[in-house]
């Protein structure tokens, strides 16, 4: 979490855009987005140049000593972010406008690269040289309070908190899944090093971040300190697809700043015949969108044959069976009606994961997990595609905390169900003898079916009620006529009291 003085240093540093006209979020995130990148070019260019040095190696910094921009050639280290930010303000923002945010638009040569495919259509849109200085002199302050922080994860969640800005304005909050469930889903499903992820409505790529940043925390060794792992980490781990240019702009911006090189991040309407993937994916993690009902006729024609339906939650799950390999796993937040939803459509799509895949577990959330931006109640799937069964009993948790209140404000809280889950989960071995009115319990498949493939918890949660007794009756006939008899005393005394008066 961003608190404190850092958390009013970007609060500032939002003020300052709006002093400047720029008021639309996606804009400003967007525009701080390139200057972070811009200066995350010069710390690693140099962090590169050090660990080179060390290690006796020949190094090519990317800011060579004459650079092409246009049909004009220009001294490299001019566009370097510790060298401009000390200029006077119109030649630092002359030096950006037309250097700089050139530069970066053509930095990689790759044209097929995430990155080059969503910068060729950016703008920027700082419109004064005043502007422009006092965001660069913020954005200084900011790295210069997360260097001193002693979270390891202070650049996370310094982005984290500037993606938050987007929802908290009441635009785009369909695209944020709050982190700390995003990593709780990545931790449950251990991401193993030469997985192929995907997040077919991947947003600003939360998703794949985490799961980036998982494995560098887990298998750092068996990753980096080999040259093919590392490759496919680099360039063929993370695969993205959304219909917002500026989100995928911002998602592979997000991606490279946390250290993945190539993601696959495209352009892509998931649930149309655009998506041509099938049998592609190791690991699916996605929050897709619930909004509502689609045009039939936009829809690819072998999702239909799953479940026929316009409703988005229901195609992303089948979108998701055609996506996996067999033996690929998936972990997906839907809304709660797809868990109990009595049309055909919900029944066929439940029935076709519980019967020819495996259906490994059911998270049921709080509402005020999305809170303040929707009071939807939802639920995590964890399912396999195997494509002839395998359901055996299906693992059921009951959350009611994840650490935060569940009211608009989400203050942080000591009470959190989440390191409970994830530890539950990689023992399900030692769920068998839980009782159903327990936090969680394993269903037998059998049972699931016998009730129409009704996956929320309510069905099968036993709720024990535990005896109230109260005194006899002449005890408590008792107690009211003494208490009548003090509120006399009392009004007596209250008379006596006025009629001195």
């Amino acid at each position: 979490m961003v608190t404190g003085e850092l958390k009013n240093r970007i609060d500032g540093l939002w003020d300052i855009f709006a002093a400047g006209g720029l008021v639309n979020p996606l804009e400003v995130i967007e525009q701080i987005t390139y200057l972070m990148f811009i200066h995350d070019l010069d710390d690693s260019d140099n962090r590169k140049a050090k660990e080179c040095a060390m290690l006796g190696l020949p190094f090519q910094s990317i800011f060579t000593e004459e650079i092409r921009i246009g049909e004009r050639e220009i001294d490299g280290n001019r566009l370097k972010w510790s060298v401009f930010h000390d200029f006077p303000a119109d030649q630092m923002y002359a030096v950006v406008q037309e250097w700089v945010f050139p530069f970066i638009k053509t930095l990689h040569s790759d044209k097929n690269s995430a990155y080059s495919k969503y910068m060729d259509d950016a703008i920027f849109k700082l419109p004064t040289p005043l502007l422009s200085s006092k965001v660069v002199d913020s954005l200084d302050g900011i790295y210069q309070l997360m260097s001193e922080s002693q979270s390891a994860d202070v650049r996370g969640d310094v982005y984290e908190y500037l993606l938050s800005r987007i929802a908290q304005s009441g635009r785009n909050g369909q695209f944020r899944t709050p982190r700390h469930i995003i990593r709780m889903m990545v931790e449950m499903m251990n991401p193993a090093s030469d997985e192929v992820i995907c997040d077919p409505a991947c947003g600003t790529s939360g998703f794949l971040v985490a799961a980036g940043e998982y494995l560098k925390e887990t298998k750092k060794k068996e990753i980096f300190y080999d040259r093919q792992k590392k490759e496919h980490y680099m360039n063929h781990m993370f695969h993205g697809y959304d219909m917002d240019r500026t989100m995928l702009r911002i998602g592979a911006m997000n991606m490279m700043t946390h250290g993945i090189d190539n993601p696959f991040i495209e352009y892509r309407d998931s649930l149309s015949d655009q998506n041509p993937d099938k049998e592609t994916y190791s690991l699916i993690l996605a929050n897709p969108p619930f909004k509502g009902s689609l045009d039939a006729e936009i829809v690819s024609a072998d999702l239909l044959k799953v479940c026929k339906t316009k409703k988005t939650e229901l195609l992303f799950l089948a979108l998701f069976l055609r996506m996996l390999k067999t033996g690929g796993r998936c972990a997906c937040i839907v809304p709660d009606g797809v868990l109990f939803g009595s049309s055909s459509a919900h029944k066929a799509i439940r029935k076709e994961i519980v019967e020819h895949q495996r259906l490994e577990a059911v998270v049921s959330m709080p509402s005020g997990v999305f809170k303040p931006y929707a009071g939807v109640s939802t639920a995590i799937l964890i399912f396999t595609k195997t494509g002839y069964g395998a359901t055996d009993q299906v693992w059921f948790y009951d959350m009611t905390a994840d650490g935060f209140s569940l009211d608009d404000k989400r203050t942080p809280t000591a009470d959190s169900d989440i390191p409970d889950i994830i530890e539950r989960f990689r023992n399900l071995q030692g769920e068998a003898d839980r009782k159903r009115t327990e936090k969680s319990f394993l269903v037998p498949k059998q049972e699931i079916a016998d009730n129409g493939y009704d996956l929320s918890i309510n069905k099968y949660k036993e709720i024990e009620y535990v005896p109230v007794e109260y005194p006899p009756t002449q005890e408590i006939m008792a107690e009211l006529r003494e208490l009548e008899r003090q509120i006399g005393q009392e009004m007596d005394e209250l008379e006596r009291l006025l009629n001195i008066n």
